[in-house]
């Protein structure tokens, strides 16, 4: 029942975040405002059904270490984004022609937030780590994956190719960090990170959402197979190739840590929860 009762609560206070954060599109610093109000409440929801549910603290959602955790991830998914840009305006076209809409990056600083808190809360900290208590890391990862991809068909511009880059590129590689780390602030950092260079930095789509213009006004052109298309720079194939390599670096440091979690017979499923490993 500890599933169902975490699912319930993150699946229930993302969409009442997601929808306080959209009514506010057009108003940048309410949206912040309610991005980041909407970020904390979900966390607090978080910590407070594994308590009730687990009888234990949520170490994964700790406050100690928080902020250089979400800090590493943060620098991590500018940086990887970053490398994803480069490639595209060395090998297709990223043309910037000046100042976009900075108000616009402000409003998006609040919906990715937002956005990146409620997706790993649901998709790492409960999908991924009941699933990985039960039949192992591997096998999480992977369905794990396959879910958060198949969750982007439902954007407006979503393409299956799209969407197996997602399952490839992030759900391997947010599940990856938080397998190394134990903590989900880590993938959280990494997410938002990613995110805001995307939209509210860079001005490129999101995962095919018909994403605001942010920060620069920028154009990208090209064969899909580098730009990603409609779905965005997601969608590129030095997007997927950015992902694995992070995701190996992450998954080596977690093996070099011990974090790995092998399937279990139905004797060692009594074992004590990931969650627990010292970081």
């Amino acid at each position: 029942m500890r599933f169902v009762w975490q699912l319930l609560a993150v699946v229930l206070m993302s969409m009442a975040g997601n929808q306080a954060v959209a009514v506010l599109d057009g108003h940048p610093w309410l949206q912040l405002a309610a991005g980041l109000m909407v970020s904390v409440a979900a966390v607090f929801v978080y910590g407070w059904v594994v308590r009730r549910t687990e009888h234990r603290p949520p170490t994964e959602v700790a406050r100690a270490g928080a902020v250089p955790a979400f800090g590493r991830g943060l620098l991590i998914g500018f940086v990887l984004f970053g490398a994803v840009i480069t490639n595209i305006f060395v090998n297709a076209r990223y043309e910037v022609d000046g100042l976009g809409s900075p108000a616009g990056a402000v409003g998006l600083f609040g919906f990715m937030a937002a956005a990146a808190v409620m997706e790993e809360l649901l998709f790492r900290g409960v999908l991924f780590r009941i699933t990985e208590e039960r039949f192992g890391t591997w096998i999480a990862m992977a369905l794990t994956a396959v879910l958060f991809g198949a969750a982007h068909l439902l954007n407006p511009n979503a393409s299956l190719w799209g969407a197996t880059a997602i399952a490839v590129e992030a759900g391997g590689m947010l599940a990856a960090a938080y397998v190394a780390t134990r903590t989900l602030w880590l993938p959280i950092g990494l997410h938002f990170g990613w995110n805001f260079a995307a939209a509210g930095v860079f001005s490129t789509e999101v995962s095919g959402n018909d994403t605001a213009q942010g920060l620069l006004d920028a154009t990208v052109s090209g064969p899909e197979l580098i730009t990603g298309g409609e779905f965005g720079p997601e969608g590129s194939v030095y997007a997927v190739l950015f992902g694995v390599l992070a995701t190996v670096v992450f998954l080596w440091l977690a093996r070099r840590r011990g974090r790995l979690v092998p399937l279990r017979g139905r004797a060692g499923r009594v074992a004590a929860a990931p969650t627990t490993l010292p970081r």
